[in-house]
């Protein structure tokens, strides 16, 4: 645990009100705010839980999940915002930011993304009961932290041929003789305890995994039991695994599940991070799977790379200009190609054609990735450089060999990349200094 930090501020705003009953008393101070929790040099404020709460409050009520008791989603909601608090802390030492032009382009695509014109976002906002600078604050918040997990977990996630050979056995055990391979469909729910937690701390989420089995025997829904004990999952996630053969789930949770019937649920499994609740969603033979594809992307780009003559900061602001002449109608992206790209690729518009998983590296992969054709990118940092990378279409296509060998070593970085993540929050949470205001 770090040392118990200098500055320990945000005593709760006070403001005063006239008391005109009596005029011995002057004045009387009421509470507008205050602290919930420390977080090294930063406080966690009451006004910020309870509009997190209420943003995630609307959005179960949306998806018609079952709302959490009173005071469960306030302290898991709490955690979710320590933690967050402390990536911002840690991106903020590490020299990660976000300019104000740069927000700006994170807004506007995240209306298009959701196919909503700035204004229609502006109102979308407002009838959640939120500002529009909270909104842009959260969007802030969650790029940086975006940024750090790529360069402190994603970054350095290696992936050997064994392992990739390791992961295609499965796959290949019925032409060597061995058994059928099976694939898994898993339900979780992790009731996480940090590694160093007290063990009473430990006593208590113990007794809450054999609450959850319990209860998910008799029959109640695991999405329902995952927001009231776990806390709401973020947008697009889901307490499925999906279909996963052995080697893609921790030996752990195999163990667990492999004796099951379909819809049986496991006793809790217990791991570094925490509690595992685990039910079996179904079980299937993985040669009854759909044939193997992959999803080819057809992909152009504008690579700048900034040196003595081109510094960093106004290659940054050549992107943006030429982002925005594009999205107007200017100038056309193959055009100013052509003209700034630093790449061989510059000939041909910026053309790279069509790229299969792992033709690229991991950060322009992830910004290809989120991206529908037709959408322009924001400035994409790589090792080579400055990118504004373009989706012109994607296609499915039968995997040769080598392609299948592609994107195996991208599902096994995914999911190693996935359980450092994990790992690495509760090494930040573990280490920070944490105080949580009970009163």
């Amino acid at each position: 645990m770090t040392a118990i930090p200098k500055l320990i501020l945000a005593i709760a705003t006070i403001v005063t009100t006239l008391l005109p009953q009596h005029a011995a008393i002057a004045q009387r101070p009421t509470l507008v705010d205050r602290v919930v929790a420390i977080v090294n040099d930063d406080v966690v404020t009451q006004v910020e839980l309870e509009r997190r709460v209420a943003q995630i409050l609307g959005q179960l009520r949306r998806q018609n999940t079952a709302l959490p008791p009173p005071g469960v989603l306030e302290r898991q909601v709490l955690e979710q915002l320590i933690i967050e608090r402390i990536q911002l802390q840690m991106a903020e030492e590490r020299g990660i930011r976000v300019t104000d032009a740069q927000l700006d382009r994170l807004v506007d695509r995240f209306a298009a993304d959701n196919r909503l014109s700035v204004e229609q976002l502006h109102d979308r906002v407002a009838a959640e009961g939120m500002s529009f600078e909270a909104f842009r604050q959260q969007l802030r918040g969650e790029y940086l932290r975006s940024r750090l997990r790529e360069r402190e977990v994603d970054s350095k996630v290696n992936v050997s041929e064994a392992d990739v050979d390791a992961w295609l056995a499965t796959g290949q055990g019925r032409a060597q003789g061995a058994e059928t391979p099976v694939e898994y469909e898993v339900g979780q729910i992790l009731l996480r305890v940090p590694e160093n937690a007290p063990e009473d701390e430990v006593a208590r989420q113990r007794d809450r995994a054999a609450e959850l089995v319990a209860r998910l025997r008799k029959g109640e829904d695991i999405g329902d039991l995952a927001a009231e004990f776990a806390g709401p999952l973020p947008e697009g996630q889901s307490v499925s695994l999906g279909w996963r053969d052995a080697s893609r789930l921790p030996q752990l949770f195999v163990d667990a599940v492999r004796g099951l019937e379909e819809g049986a649920v496991a006793d809790p499994v217990r791991s570094p991070n925490g509690f595992h609740v685990l039910k079996l969603l179904g079980r299937r033979d993985a040669g009854s799977a759909a044939p193997v594809s992959v999803v080819q992307t057809h992909v152009r780009h504008i690579l700048v790379q900034p040196n003595e003559l081109l510094p960093e900061a106004e290659a940054l602001r050549r992107l943006a200009d030429i982002r925005e002449r594009v999205l107007n109608g200017g100038a056309s992206f193959e055009d100013m190609a052509r003209q700034y790209s630093s790449d061989g690729s510059a000939g041909r518009g910026g053309d790279i054609g069509w790229v299969y998983p792992g033709d690229t590296v991991p950060e322009f992969e992830r910004a290809m990735n989120a991206l529908e054709p037709g959408q322009i990118s924001d400035v994409v940092r790589t090792p080579f450089g400055l990118h504004l990378v373009q989706v012109l279409g994607r296609r499915n296509d039968q995997a040769s060999p080598e392609r299948l060998r592609q994107a195996a070593r991208q599902a096994v970085r995914e999911q190693r990349a996935e359980e450092a993540y994990e790992i690495w929050v509760e090494q930040l949470r573990d280490s920070a200094y944490v105080v949580i205001r009970e009163d």
